[in-house]
């Protein structure tokens, strides 16, 4: 049988190229998309990974719904056997405490998570032996910074996932890991920040540049290409953007 990658937001910026990566090592890649303005680019990448002979699926579905998550895990086992699940789904608000409403706040941990943490249960219930789970949080986990409560507050307990999950899966060499980018050249990055907030972002880390999706899919390649002594940890990935 096929071994298959599950990728959320699989379809577009750090999330696609991951896809890409994955296809090319010989993974069939289930690539999630959450809204239909997302359904075109996902389509796009795997019709891309398709005529360069890999194979790929798309799979739209709103991951707030736990039913949705695990619909995602039993269509990609139809597919084959699951080896890699990847969670790069992830929300920034920009906001002093005094102006979050409830329903923001709702929404942040709805998606940063309660997402993460059922993708990794189901993920547990689904994944071969010998599989690999990551995922996706922020390089903000470790600043001390004003504006980003809801962000980093609702990306946090996924580094306590992440080890609860990896010491449950040891018995099953299933790692599990999380990977902190620091602030990503992507346009999920820009519409919250402003030119000033750019350009100090940039000269905090090395080169006085933001990370690059290109920073990171080797880091995700390291942690499912059969290495096996990272566990249960949260790598930081920033350019000495943040230290924690």
């Amino acid at each position: 049988m096929s071994k298959i990658a599950v990728v959320t937001g699989g379809g577009k910026n750090l999330g696609g190229l991951i896809s890409r990566s994955l296809a090319k090592d010989g993974y069939g890649v289930v690539i999630h998309y959450n809204s239909p303005s997302s359904k075109d680019e996902s389509e796009a990448t795997v019709n891309e990974i398709i005529n360069a002979g890999g194979k790929a699926w798309s799979f739209g579905a709103d991951l707030t719904n736990v039913d949705e998550i695990a619909k995602l895990f039993s269509t990609a086992k139809s597919k084959g056997k699951i080896m890699v699940a990847i969670n790069t789904a992830g929300k920034v608000l920009k906001k002093p405490i005094l102006e979050v409403t409830e329903k923001e706040y709702d929404d942040m941990f709805n998606i940063n998570s309660k997402i993460a943490f059922f993708f990794i249960q189901q993920a547990l219930k689904n994944i071969e032996d010998g599989g690999s789970i990551v995922s996706i949080v922020t390089s903000l986990l470790a600043a001390y910074t004003p504006f980003y409560s809801t962000y980093q507050g609702s990306k946090a307990p996924v580094d306590f996932f992440t080890k609860a999950a990896s010491k449950e899966a040891m018995s099953r060499n299933i790692l599990v890991n999380a990977i902190a980018p620091g602030p990503m050249d992507t346009p999920f990055f820009y519409p919250q920040e402003s030119e000033d907030a750019v350009a100090f972002h940039k000269s905090s880390a090395a080169q006085g540049r933001l990370t690059k999706i290109e920073d990171i899919v080797p880091i995700v390649e390291m942690l499912v290409k059969g290495q096996h002594w990272v566990n249960g940890q949260t790598i930081y990935a920033n350019g000495g953007y943040t230290s924690k």
